[in-house]
């Protein structure tokens, strides 16, 4: 499905049975929705599955401009196109920081967040852009020095916000071998009143990807739970 924004053309791929509740994907960093391919089948069980290509990444539009902020205004827009209502938001790496502001600014919009080893940003790293590789890296280069500067320099209200963040989330981490910090994970939970936060030892960064079963029995045992 492509779905004309202001910015642009957003391109969505679209399962799971309809009229399921509905649930939004958002990918991270130079990669697109079909980085959600391993869990989307085992999600289409109980939801209809929206998984975004966001702007200058997979078959959406390259944009003259990104940033986290452009983007979280990107899915209020989708959202109110294809007229979701309230809705599941599940965000990995950058898609996770796009999925906390969403989620900051229109919690009501949300049945519940899950974020995948995806603490705010908070300037510590070294972020410094890549040499851009001889061959198509199959997204616009440009993403990443506008959201390396934000992650260099962000904006302290992303985390100071997150107790506005008033719905179910759940909070998934790759442990020890993720590049995030988990102890970061671990402040992202305490300051969200109905957060859980569970650690996937030895997934790494895209648990989505490196253990999707345990991904799926996690979140369906949190649905579970919140939903009693």
């Amino acid at each position: 499905m492509r779905v004309q924004l202001s910015a642009g053309e957003i391109f969505v791929q679209v399962s799971g049975a309809e009229g399921a509740p509905p649930m939004v994907l958002l990918h991270g960093t130079n990669s697109d929705s079909s980085g959600w391919g391993q869990v989307v089948p085992g999600l289409g069980e109980r939801f209809r599955v929206y998984a975004v290509d966001q702007r200058g990444h997979g078959q959406s539009a390259w944009t003259p401009t990104y940033s986290f902020e452009e983007m979280r205004d990107d899915l209020l827009e989708l959202v109110e196109k294809l007229e979701l209502g309230e809705f599941l938001l599940c965000g990995h790496s950058m898609g996770g920081t796009v999925a906390t502001l969403f989620a900051e600014r229109y919690a009501d919009r949300l049945s519940g967040l899950i974020l995948v080893d995806s603490p705010p940003p908070d300037g510590e790293g070294e972020w410094k852009v890549p040499e851009r590789p001889d061959e198509e890296p199959g997204f616009d280069w440009e993403v990443l020095p506008a959201i390396f500067g934000q992650l260099a320099k962000p904006d302290p209200a992303w985390w100071d916000e997150l107790p506005a963040i008033a719905v179910p989330t759940l909070i998934l981490g790759g442990g020890s071998t993720s590049p995030v910090p988990q102890g970061k994970l671990v402040e992202v939970a305490d300051r969200i009143p109905a957060a859980r936060l569970v650690t996937i030892e030895g997934a790494g960064h895209a648990i989505q990807r490196t253990r999707p079963t345990e991904f799926l029995a996690e979140l369906d045992e949190w649905l579970d739970a919140i939903h009693q």
